[in-house]
């Protein structure tokens, strides 16, 4: 039987809250403005990002891609990378455009402003999916035809609006508990759908890379391309291997000296000995091959935590409290048309803020406090509120008061 690899990567950094304090309140607006030296400061957080993963993965993956013509790859970037990219460091973005330039990298669609604006407002999730949409057409000149939501949350009511939008395609975690005994490795329909395909991460894999690497604890460890190939070719129940990861897999999470870079260099090469083997987009996944069955998800599922679920962002009352407090705000800000409160209002939506308020224990909280630019859990809630506070007092200066 012939088999994929099809490798989507996803690019992703917010617009960090300062330390915003009870005292900058209704004096200043400058929510993502930290000194370049504090450790929210979002501009040196992008240049410490782009020369340790960006521009080396890039480096590589256009090599890759010229060396050989069956290598291709899928990837998303949200709309506020784009931004501190066009910003900050346009070289950055313009070796991302390299990639997409050869033809055979393909952008996914996404929300602008990597929220969780499904969950709470359709029309702001409807505004920010087709500012995405913009955005990519005007740097990459593509349209999605395969969409993710954020942190690839998902479930039957979000592949219904993914299927009556036009998309081909959905991504979405391959949890042992949606599949039960059947593989992430074929292509699925989603329950309650007409044409839609899904694509579900097989999330062991892709965790050998993505965390794994470079455990020496490990029993996979060293994971070799050859070691890594080898597992494939021996799964025989297979037509597609989905790897699903962060972008800061590579040289960020997983350190150079780590070897994660000679892995993805050997890749390709070990991959493609056996004539059968290929890589594919996501599309090219879906337009190759017939779904297998049907995937009923009526529960949330994403691919964060243990759980899979949406406790990462949402388990606590600070989060579930401050999320809620910012979406009541939708109707007032968007009345106002001031583009400026907007915006803000948006950034403060990018699902991190909520990420670095998580309160959990063990493995998964010591992840959160690794991607976390905060001293713990309750700075990062303090800071998000008190620019809450600011946006009513601007709403209040316009004549509007919210309780």
């Amino acid at each position: 039987m012939s088999k994929a690899i099809v490798l989507y990567l996803h690019v992703h950094q917010p617009f960090r809250v300062r330390h915003y304090s009870v005292f900058d309140i209704a004096q200043r607006h400058n929510y993502f403005e930290a000194d370049y030296h504090d450790r929210t400061n979002n501009e040196r957080i992008v240049h410490k990002v782009a020369e340790k993963s960006y521009l080396p993965t890039n480096k590589r993956l256009l090599k890759l891609l010229h060396e050989h013509p069956e290598f291709r790859l899928s990837m998303s970037i949200t709309g506020t990378i784009i931004e501190q990219l066009e910003a900050w460091a346009p070289h950055v973005l313009q070796s991302f455009k390299d990639l997409v330039d050869t033809g055979r990298v393909e952008i996914v669609g996404e929300t602008y402003h990597h929220s969780l604006a499904f969950f709470y407002s359709r029309q702001e999730f409807e505004a920010q999916v087709e500012m995405h949409k913009k955005k990519v057409q005007d740097i990459f000149g593509q349209t999605p035809q395969v969409f993710r939501n954020t942190e690839l949350s998902y479930n039957n009511d979000l592949a219904y609006w993914a299927d009556k939008a036009g998309y081909k395609g959905i991504l979405a975690e391959g949890w042992d508990k949606i599949l039960g005994w059947r593989s992430p490795n074929f292509v699925y329909q989603p329950a309650y759908t007409k044409n839609i395909r899904l694509l579900m991460k097989n999330y062991k894999l892709s965790d050998d890379i993505a965390f794994r690497f470079g455990d020496r604890n490990w029993a996979g460890w060293p994971l070799t391309a050859d070691k890594f190939t080898h597992w494939l070719n021996e799964t025989h129940d297979a037509q597609i291997f989905n790897l699903f990861m962060d972008y800061e897999t590579f040289g960020e999470h997983q350190w150079d000296e780590s070897g994660i870079f000679d892995f993805l260099e050997h890749l390709p090469k070990e991959w493609l000995n056996r004539s059968d083997n290929s890589f594919m987009t996501v599309s090219e996944a879906i337009d190759t091959h017939e779904p297998v069955d049907h995937v009923d998800t009526p529960y949330t599922v994403t691919w964060a935590d243990t759980e899979r679920d949406l406790s990462a962002w949402l388990g606590n009352s600070m989060q579930s409290s401050s999320i809620n407090k910012l979406y009541a705000l939708e109707q007032s800000i968007l009345g106002t048309g001031d583009l400026a409160l907007i915006d803000d209002w948006r950034k403060l939506q990018t699902s991190d803020h909520f990420y670095y308020m998580c309160t959990k224990w063990f493995n998964d909280g010591d992840i959160h406090a690794y991607f976390s630019p905060y001293e713990n859990p309750y700075d990062a809630f303090i800071a998000f509120m008190n620019a809450y506070q600011d946006l009513k007092y601007r709403l209040h200066t316009k004549g509007i008061d919210i309780l």
